[in-house]
């Protein structure tokens, strides 16, 4: 028996050790992971790179955060720092592993070197472009605060509260509304907090207080995004649309759903009042379907007479928000009956019938800034819009709603088709095809505020963009273009 019980325990013994040596080895290779980090902590810029990484990732970081000053290749490579000293960056950890330098930012105002404004760089987005002032390439949004209603409204103007430290010296706001400068917006002292009153539009905004120098988020606000770069921002909305329900105050739960959530039904629960119901949304341009779920059935809003058919032999309440676009098919005098589909109502054939006019047919409809495909419906058949010669290669009619930029490809003036193809298409290889004019190749689009990531394709082949530097690798080792928009 004992000879039994020292073998049973020996095999134990070597099975842990088996284990524990499982374990380091999976340790060792989850540390060898390439690293190349760039982050913002504490008023400090960070760069963190791992001495494994290969040449073609540094080089993209390099070129994305426009480091060609810093010779960072010299410095990974020779242990060569006399361009990081010159540049007042700190070593922070330099061994066989790999490296992290570290910088303090200088005032907004003195940033002048663009290695020092590595955030602040034409090739790099600033903070404003990260952060615009409102973000056109959102549908809805609203607020969530835990201890207090969201923000105040009326009009235009916006009363900013920041709960408790009544003790503070001094506490100042900063946002995607000031370009983030710490020192334009002081705060004033209440009984119970601080505010700021701000003359605001409709959309999405970023912030943080700085209480006595130390930037903080509103641990009040349940609304947090991450930037990319190691920060978390408060989010809040200023509204333009507030849902009302009016009685059925006995109901235990009311909430909304529309065409702007994709009719999900649980998410934007609707506030109780003293006679109804209440939700303040932010809703972009454009037309926006809605019910109404009371403890789970559905409701249209009796008090909104503009109603659409929702396909199943009742209706959905809309609100336009915008101008409308008029749609028109001339001829067909013979049809009985033809209707407008496309992207923007999920291509629903049974909700927008046009009026026969002595032309053709019309139907004005609002639709926010964007990139729309559509067609016609008549009496079943599907046709394109024959007065559109843009088309995609489904045979969509396409429609650029307030273009905001253009893309541009010269050269390959042999090619014979060429296509940009992006996050803004779903990368759709097909879709927006590009025409020549002149020596280039030219594409006019809209897209939202912020970052975006796009090839070309010319005639079949995957390139990035020859007359942009700033790119980044994909998980192809092939690299993306990248285009920042800030308005």
């Amino acid at each position: 028996m004992e000879v039994k019980r020292t073998i049973f325990c020996l095999f134990r013994l070597v099975r842990f050790i088996g284990c524990l040596l499982m374990f380091a080895i999976a340790q060792k290779v989850l540390a060898q992971e390439p690293v190349k980090r760039y982050t913002v902590k504490g008023g400090n810029m960070y760069i963190e790179i791992t001495k494994d990484i290969k040449d073609g990732a540094l080089d993209s970081f390099i070129v994305q955060y426009d480091l060609q000053d810093l010779f960072l290749k010299d410095f990974l490579k020779k242990n060569i720092s006399d361009s990081l000293k010159k540049n007042g960056w700190r070593i922070e950890k330099n061994n066989e592993t790999g490296f992290i330098i570290s910088k303090s930012f200088a005032p907004f105002d003195k940033v002048n070197n663009p290695v020092d404004r590595i955030m602040f760089t034409e090739k790099h987005p600033t903070f404003a472009e990260r952060f615009p002032p409102t973000n056109n390439g959102i549908v809805f949004g609203y607020n969530r605060f835990r201890n207090h209603l969201p923000f105040y409204q009326k009009d235009s103007t916006v009363t900013i509260y920041l709960r408790n430290h009544k003790n503070a010296d001094r506490v100042m706001l900063a946002g995607s509304f000031n370009d983030w400068r710490p020192k334009a917006l002081p705060m004033q002292k209440t009984d119970s907090g601080w505010i700021s009153q701000l003359k605001l539009k409709p959309g999405k905004y970023w912030y943080k207080f700085i209480v006595d120098e130390r930037w903080k988020v509103d641990d009040d606000n349940l609304l947090k995004e991450n930037d990319g770069y190691g920060n978390i921002n408060s989010v809040f909305f200023v509204t333009n649309t507030v849902f009302q329900l009016r009685g059925f105050t006995t109901a235990d739960h009311v909430s909304l759903a529309g065409s702007f959530n994709q009719w999900r039904p649980r998410d934007l629960n609707m506030l109780k009042t003293s006679s109804g119901w209440i939700l303040p949304l932010y809703l972009a341009e454009g037309t926006h379907t809605y019910k109404f779920i009371i403890d789970g059935q559905w409701y249209i809003d009796e008090t909104n007479k503009n109603q659409l058919p929702d396909g199943e032999g009742s209706f959905n309440s809309f609100i336009s928000l915008g101008k409308p676009y008029l749609f028109k098919l001339n001829g067909y005098p013979d049809a009985k009956e033809v209707r407008l589909l496309g992207s923007f109502n999920n291509w629903r054939n049974f909700e927008l019938a046009m009026k026969k006019t002595n032309s053709g047919w019309e139907l004005p409809y609002v639709l926010g800034s964007g990139n729309f495909e559509y067609k016609f419906w008549v009496d079943g058949s599907l046709i394109a819009d024959p007065a559109n010669p843009s088309l995609v290669s489904n045979g969509n009619s396409l429609l650029i709603v307030n273009p905001n930029y253009a893309f541009r490809l010269k050269g390959y003036g042999t090619a014979k088709k060429i296509i940009v193809a992006g996050d803004f298409n779903q990368w759709n290889p097909t879709s927006f095809v590009m025409t020549s004019s002149g020596d280039e190749w030219v594409f006019p689009v809209r897209l939202s505020v912020g970052k975006h990531l796009y090839k070309f394709i010319v005639d079949g082949e995957w390139i990035k963009d020859p007359q942009n530097k700033l790119w980044e690798q994909n998980e192809h080792g092939t690299g993306n273009s990248i285009v920042w928009i800030d308005k």
